[in-house]
């Protein structure tokens, strides 16, 4: 991963978990732990790929999640183009399609799993 492919969050994790892990390890050097170079073993080769890892799982659903909204929503405006139903019903069916996106179970689970 390089600066230019990251996203603000992985940058975010990155940042936070790197410096988590610097001041546990060298906070544990300072209280005199034999073993403190295990938090940086832990840290930088467990710890932030995991996490850098989780966000880039989560934004990849999100964005797979807003491309089927997308595309149902540009089906029902082709439709309406082509006069299939009215501006009423073009207006009923999309509040409908956002409503149940938010009511299926995986638009909850996916509110959750990013939150």
């Amino acid at each position: 991963m390089t600066d230019t492919d990251a996203s603000p969050a992985q940058k975010t994790v990155a940042g936070a978990v790197t410096a988590l892990t610097l001041l546990v390890g060298f906070g544990l050097l300072a209280a005199g732990v034999s073993y403190f170079w295990l938090a940086f073993a832990v840290g930088f080769a467990g710890v932030l790929p995991m996490s850098v890892g989780a966000v880039q799982l989560c934004e990849r659903r999100q964005d797979e999640a807003g491309t089927a909204e997308d595309d149902a929503t540009d089906e029902l405006r082709r439709r309406y183009a082509r006069g299939e139903f009215t501006e009423a019903e073009f207006e009923q069916r999309v509040e409908k399609l956002i409503e149940t996106e938010n009511e299926t179970p995986a638009g909850r689970a996916r509110e959750r799993e990013c939150e």
